[in-house]
């Protein structure tokens, strides 16, 4: 997460959206924390001045049922995020997970750092991998293989980045939301930063991320005192997508005018319709690509491997599952032949011929593309 200075009906909205939702027993089974309205707290001190019963009573009056503490950083523990203060704020009925930012230099002493939130009893942990993790294939998968072993494979964990995949070819998405992976995807959509409406935003985002089959939890800004509208707008969109929770980064910068924002009740969705799929086809290249050669290679007998190039094989793999699916076979990965393989492998994608498929090329031949973009840069 970056520094301050440093994501109709219902009813009508299940009917334009229903296609974009993740499985019912996904949404279902995802930790309490991931649900409803949460906010980020970067440093306590900063934080209603570190007192925890003023930090309950705003969030109990905003309708925040979670907070998001950071809990470290890269390889080094945060002291703030203690036993005590993790057990004081849920007596009061706020649930709490910790967050890291992770760098992918030191990938195991990062994952010993990041299980220290569990220890502490935070009830979930999120991962926050940005452009340092940009290539980082190998210490991706690393770093999860030794958290899971640290903190188990029921602990709930998240993951967050930048909102816009596509911009990101070589960031590593698909280990960090993969099989053992977060069961949470936390884009950052904060849309003054990228320069757009939140209508925008909320949809480019949920294009390039529903891919990868996780309930999409938006992240949003209180930062850069965005106006109410706006705030409106990005939980009317939440809710219009069907995502479980929503959260704001971030508390300190947070004025009472959007506070009380957050606090009012929302009645109807924002109206939204299908914002698509990514569009893959031959010389396509990135993380987007090597998620596809997983699940492709899950339900075909292509033996294709992730490498994240849309080559021959990948054209061919494509049309034969088009075949298979009575699809026009044309060897692109459009909106219906997207929607179709997610529905085919959602449980394939998860078994071990999916992490065979992944692991054939550890270091992935689009692991050395450069952003397209930095969309989120003016907070630097």
């Amino acid at each position: 997460m970056r520094i301050p200075s440093l994501a109709l009906t219902a009813a009508a909205a299940c009917l334009l959206l229903g296609a974009i939702a993740p499985q019912q027993s996904q949404g279902a089974s995802i930790n309490a924390a991931f649900k409803g309205q949460a906010m980020w707290i970067w440093q306590m001190p900063k934080t209603e001045g570190g007192n925890v019963a003023k930090i309950v009573a705003r969030a109990k009056k905003a309708n925040v049922t979670a907070v998001y503490v950071k809990s470290a950083d890269g390889s080094g523990a945060w002291q703030q995020f203690t036993k005590t203060l993790v057990k004081s704020l849920r007596a009061s009925g706020l649930r709490v997970c910790g967050w890291q930012f992770v760098y992918g230099s030191k990938p195991t002493a990062e994952a010993r750092a990041a299980a220290t939130a569990k220890t502490a009893g935070a009830q979930c942990l999120i991962i926050d991998a940005e452009s340092t993790y940009e290539g980082r294939y190998s210490s991706a998968r690393t770093y999860m293989k030794e958290l899971r072993k640290r903190v188990g494979s029921k602990f709930a964990l998240g993951f967050t980045s930048f909102p816009y995949v596509d911009y990101h070819p070589s960031l590593p998405y698909s280990v960090f939301l993969g099989p053992g992976g977060a069961e949470v995807n936390m884009p950052q959509v904060y849309w003054r930063d990228i320069g757009t409406t939140v209508t925008k935003a909320m949809a480019h985002t949920w294009r390039e991320n529903r891919i990868y089959g996780r309930p999409i939890h938006p992240i949003g800004q209180t930062y850069q005192a965005p106006p109410t509208r706006d705030i409106y707008t990005f939980r009317r969109l939440a809710s219009a997508y069907r995502a479980p929770g929503y959260s704001w980064w971030e508390w300190s910068p947070t004025s009472s005018k959007v506070w009380n924002a957050l606090g009012k009740e929302m009645p109807t969705a924002e109206k939204a319709s299908d914002p698509g799929w990514p569009t893959l086809r031959r010389g396509s290249k990135g993380d987007s690509v090597i998620r596809a050669q997983q699940l492709l290679a899950s339900v075909t007998a292509s033996g294709l491997k992730a490498n994240g190039i849309f080559g021959t094989a990948t054209v061919n793999a494509v049309k034969a599952f088009q075949k298979d699916h009575k699809l026009d076979a044309d060897g692109v990965l459009g909106a219906g032949t997207w929607r179709l393989l997610g529905k085919v492998t959602v449980a394939a994608a998860r078994s071990s011929r999916a992490l065979i498929a992944a692991s054939t090329e550890q270091i992935p031949r689009s692991a050395t593309l450069p952003a397209r973009r930095n969309e989120l840069a003016s907070r630097r």
